[in-house]
């Protein structure tokens, strides 16, 4: 089988200004934040974010990457709206399409099928039509001539996720309590870059995990980056849970810009994901203190 490991930095090479970048995760969950913070290193901009958002959206609008936003929600989970985020789209600064869960839902399952869009009932007398405009609606060509809304496939020039495990070749298994929609992410992009909280051998994948968690096929993987915590500081059981004071601190940054600057360089431009992981190591002997 092919050995498809690489870095973060390397995936972010892949990246060119203008491109549709699909994030998997959900929320402030099992997000792949090890790449998220290589694109902020890099010089690329003028992205449009396809995701479920949550810090990554926050974090690249806050950073000036991203032209615009297509969402189902973009959120925290213990802070309800991503302030970063939130003020971006308050300011006018980021471009959006908001659709309900079930409507991004569709825009996934099309992209990751190579339809151009997905019917449903959904939407039709909503104001997810009046706030979109540029959605249109299909008559059914059965005997039925039902009028629906075509929800369009969200086509991705790259897509980034995060696993609990994966092996050199592409495989991926999540072993917390959903996938989100990670799978579909994974067929939706043109490449797909996946992170894992460990590499591990392919005949280990039963040991943690049944056939169940065994979602991400290497079909559908270009690269995989071995990253310990690096969905930090979102959760990823059962590998650890999201770090609320992290992300507290992170949230409290949207208030000033000169506070957002500061974290972003103790923080987010530190050169690589383990200098990035050593620094997290640090700050906790710290909060530990000297042993008695």
């Amino acid at each position: 089988m092919p050995d498809k490991v690489m870095t973060e930095d390397a995936v972010a090479a892949e990246i060119e200004s203008g491109m549709t970048i699909g994030i998997g995760g959900w929320g402030s969950r099992r997000k792949p934040m090890s790449m998220v913070r290589s694109i902020l290193r890099s010089d690329v901009d003028d992205l449009h974010i396809v995701s479920y958002g949550g810090p990554d959206v926050g974090i690249l609008c806050a950073a000036g990457k991203v032209r615009k936003v297509t969402y189902g929600f973009v959120s925290l989970d213990s802070i309800p709206l991503e302030p970063h985020f939130r003020a971006a789209r308050q300011s006018g600064t980021v471009d959006f399409t908001e659709l309900d869960e079930g409507a991004f839902y569709l825009g996934l399952m099309a992209a990751a099928h190579r339809v151009p869009f997905y019917p449903t009932r959904a939407g039709l007398g909503s104001a997810m039509l009046s706030e979109n405009p540029d959605l249109r609606t299909v008559i059914s060509p059965y005997d039925d001539g039902e009028e629906l809304v075509a929800i369009p496939a969200l086509d991705m020039d790259v897509a980034l996720i995060h696993m609990n495990r994966a092996d050199r070749a592409g495989n991926g298994q999540f072993l917390g309590p959903d996938l989100y929609f990670d799978d579909l992410f994974a067929m939706a992009g043109r490449r797909t870059y996946m992170s894992a909280e460990k590499i591990v051998p392919t005949e280990e994948f039963l040991s943690e995990g049944s056939v169940h968690t065994l979602r991400i096929p290497r079909l559908h993987v270009d690269g995989v980056v071995e990253a310990p915590m690096g969905a930090h500081f979102t959760e990823c059981p059962p590998d650890y849970d999201r770090d609320e004071d992290f992300q507290r601190e992170y949230a409290a940054t949207a208030k000033e810009s000169e506070a957002w600057e500061a974290f972003r360089a103790e923080w987010l431009d530190l050169p690589s994901h383990d200098a990035y992981r050593q620094k997290l190591i640090e700050r906790s002997d710290a909060a530990e203190g000297p042993t008695p």
